[in-house]
């Protein structure tokens, strides 16, 4: 049983300030007023690696009877004509395992934000097969969207091969989800994301997790001065998810947000860069020193959490409190054998609150998917 749903508590008058938007004049797509959180979050979210020192605390362990449901609801969907994710949470029924789902869910949301899920055999399964049940996992958790201009709602994660030019991919239009480089801590561009691991690789590609949530009290408690930087807004860089080589988001999306009682976080350390150059505002030296100090902080020891995932396991991760990173990693030699990573992208709108200028991520409205366009 996961812990009990958070409940946020109204803050003091002092410990939030409004802070008007210089932008919206201009442009009037951000709220007028935006809070900035001045007192450290004591909720859940914000942790730190030593408090999250045994795995089997956030890892849950299907059991036999757990396993033999997702293979009836698989069956179920294959003999209804489904091919493929995209059908509806009722259209794949879990009678016991539902309920713990709604657990996990709840612990995602109001707790600590992650959660492994383990005891699946990927080697029992066709490909296509994994991805209808992680689809079916994902739709008692959050409502699948899509997730790269290909239009998949299940995406592979792992080196494809595609050709880049230097060392950053994002500068010839490439995700880094699909190299083997090393990916930075960073938010994606959802509210919830599940990751199954088909296979490791020979070597590298360890997991990590960071709560975004105890960075946001770090810099209240050591560089407090930067807070407002991080929370003003930036546009995105979104040529690598769209295929526009110089589309940004056409919105400021603040890093940190504070809104009815939650606080929720938004980072790419390079798209905040691109975007600032190629949306002609360049970043000034305290907001570059900002998202620089979010970076140092995300890869250190106190906060970042790593993650062994295994065959078949589901690292489930809150977007608006964890960032998540990966090492780089050397494939095996055979195609059949190169590590391989199905994700799927979920968004949560009777979720936790996030406030409304964080919702339009890909310029496909509040909470939209990558629009489609090959």
């Amino acid at each position: 049983m996961m812990s009990n749903c958070i409940q946020y508590a109204d803050e003091p008058p002092a410990a939030t300030e409004a802070r008007r938007d210089p932008g919206a004049a201009k442009d009037g797509r951000r709220p007028p007023m935006t809070a900035i959180l001045r007192t450290p979050v004591t909720d859940a979210s914000a942790w730190h690696a030593a408090d999250c020192p045994d795995p089997a605390a956030w890892t849950f362990v299907l059991s036999g009877v757990q396993l033999a449901e997702l293979d009836a609801a698989l069956a179920q969907a294959r003999a209804r004509g489904e091919t493929g994710p995209g059908f509806a949470r009722e259209a794949f029924p879990l009678p016991t395992l539902g309920p713990v789902l709604d657990d996990v869910s709840d612990e995602i949301q109001y707790g600590r934000g992650f959660q492994v899920i383990r005891g699946i055999d990927p080697a029992r399964h066709e490909p296509e097969d994994l991805k209808m049940v992680l689809w079916g996992i994902g739709q008692y958790l959050g409502t699948g969207i899509v997730q790269n201009k290909q239009g998949e709602l299940i995406g592979q994660v792992m080196d494809h091969g595609d050709k880049f030019e230097g060392p950053d991919p994002y500068l010839s239009g490439v995700r880094f989800y699909r190299t083997n480089l090393d990916l930075p801590p960073h938010t994606d561009s959802c509210d919830v994301v599940g990751l199954m691991c088909v296979r490791r690789a020979k070597t590298g590609g360890e997991s990590s997790v960071v709560s975004s949530t105890a960075l946001y009290n770090e810099i209240l408690k050591t560089r407090p001065d930067l807070i407002e930087s991080l929370c003003e807004g930036f546009h995105v860089d979104l040529a690598a998810k769209t295929g526009n080589m110089n589309e940004v988001t056409s919105q400021r999306i603040p890093v940190f947000a504070y809104y009815q009682g939650a606080l929720s976080c938004r980072y790419n350390k390079r798209q905040l860069e691109l975007g600032a150059e190629k949306s002609g505002h360049p970043l000034t030296a305290r907001q570059q020193e900002a998202i620089d100090y979010v970076r140092e902080l995300s890869l250190d020891p106190r906060f970042k959490l790593a993650m062994d995932l295994w065959p078949g396991d589901i690292q489930i991760l809150n977007n608006r409190t964890t960032l998540h990173a990966r090492e780089r990693f050397e494939d095996h030699a055979e195609a059949d054998r190169k590590r391989l990573m199905l994700r799927i992208w979920m968004i949560t709108p009777e979720g936790r609150p996030v406030a409304p200028e964080m919702l339009n991520q890909l310029n496909t409205g509040p909470r939209g998917g990558v629009a489609a366009r090959q």
